[in-house]
């Protein structure tokens, strides 16, 4: 038996229950994991936005259901289940009450990030243990239920709308994000706080840089950044910078290109492209993806944002945006999301076991999450 977590928010909780608690269901990239959950493995349900452990599902296993059980999305790999525990947000397990007692909150450092554990779902425990400690706790919630009020804001709201766009002549629904007034704070900084936020810019530019190199790729660092230096070392004095872009693109498309933070080429091919977002507004990074998408549409090019945790919604909120969505290639289909200590951790890794030279730039998209749809 296997524990699996399986994401909610307070509408599509409800309306899992309003439709029987019967069947769950996933996003239909996820498909292949969802092959892997078995009967008798258990859903532990977490709800997003208040931070609640709710539920514990048994899986009974594939299902054809199609029935039209949530307004957001179709959620169309589902799985027949059965309740074990089942309780309402104000009566379920508050995240901090895990503090110390799993592997992916074993402290302070983990608030909020959570080691990205509740960033898609499904996905497996990686201990039993931490699986049991959640279901013992969600099965005293509810023998002896204590009531803890939550944000009825939290509770109710709708990261994602429906919005209808046209591909030829046909028409096609999609989920978009229309971000509430932006809180300058956070995109703005001043003092002390921005000089060390530059640091960590410079610091995942250096590190994206020197992995693409050891990958055995020419690289590219945005032109106004080649004089910022990380460990003694310009940026753009590192060991395989190229000085021109492929010549293939037109003018419109390298005034684009040439400012897009790190590159990594074979030849006149880009195989990646990186925006790190440490200190500036995440849109106008996303902007100058869109802008190579819309300029290359036939290019086959992995787009990733990398920005810390804590900027990990504001990315969600800003891809999501109608202008990224309703186009031919919605942009959050993409371009993915990489967290700055996911990538540190595993390039750090791979460099002490030697093994940099041997990476492929698929196990990027191990580490990157996609903002289709939200559970």
């Amino acid at each position: 038996m296997t524990y699996w977590i399986d994401l909610f928010t307070g509408t599509t909780w409800d309306e899992f229950q309003q439709a029987g608690a019967n069947v769950t269901g996933f996003r239909h990239r996820m498909r292949k994991t969802v092959a892997r959950i078995k009967p008798g493995d258990i859903l532990l349900c977490y709800m997003t936005g208040v931070m609640r452990w709710v539920g514990a599902l048994e899986v009974v296993g594939p299902t054809e259901d199609k029935s039209d059980i949530w307004s957001i999305a179709e959620f169309p790999e589902r799985l027949a289940v059965k309740p074990v525990v089942m309780l309402a947000p104000e009566i379920g397990i508050p995240m901090a009450a895990l503090e110390g007692h799993v592997d992916f909150f074993r402290g302070a450092q983990d608030r909020g990030k959570f080691k990205g554990f509740v960033r898609r779902s499904p996905y497996p425990f990686q201990r039993e243990q931490d699986g049991d400690y959640v279901m013992n706790l969600l099965r005293q919630a509810k023998a002896n239920p204590t009531e803890r009020p939550v944000d009825p804001a939290k509770l109710a709201r709708k990261p994602l709308l429906k919005a209808e766009t046209k591909k030829g002549k046909k028409k096609f629904q999609t989920l978009v994000s229309i971000p509430e007034t932006e809180d300058i704070s956070v995109d703005i900084e001043d003092g002390q706080a921005a000089v060390e936020s530059a640091s960590v810019h410079v610091q995942i530019q250096h590190t994206l840089l020197q992995l693409g190199s050891d990958m055995g790729f020419d690289i590219w660092v945005a032109r106004n950044d080649r004089g910022r230096a990380c460990n003694g070392t310009t940026l753009g004095a590192m060991a395989g910078i190229v000085e021109d872009l492929p010549t293939q693109f037109n003018e419109a498309t390298n005034r684009t290109v040439e400012l897009i933070d790190v590159l990594w080429l074979k030849g006149n091919a880009i195989i990646a492209a990186f925006e790190v977002e440490c200190t500036t507004s995440v849109y106008s990074g996303l902007l100058r993806m869109s802008d190579l998408v819309a300029l290359q549409p036939n290019l086959n090019i992995s787009l990733y944002i990398v920005a810390p945790d804590e900027r990990r919604n504001k990315v969600s909120q800003e891809i999501l945006r109608p202008t990224f969505m309703l186009r031919q290639k919605p942009l959050a289909e993409i371009c993915g999301f990489i967290s700055t200590s996911e990538l540190i951790e595993k390039v750090q890794g791979a460099q002490k076991l030697g093994l940099t030279s041997s990476l492929k730039p698929e196990f990027l998209d191990q580490l990157a999450e996609y903002f289709t749809e939200n559970e």
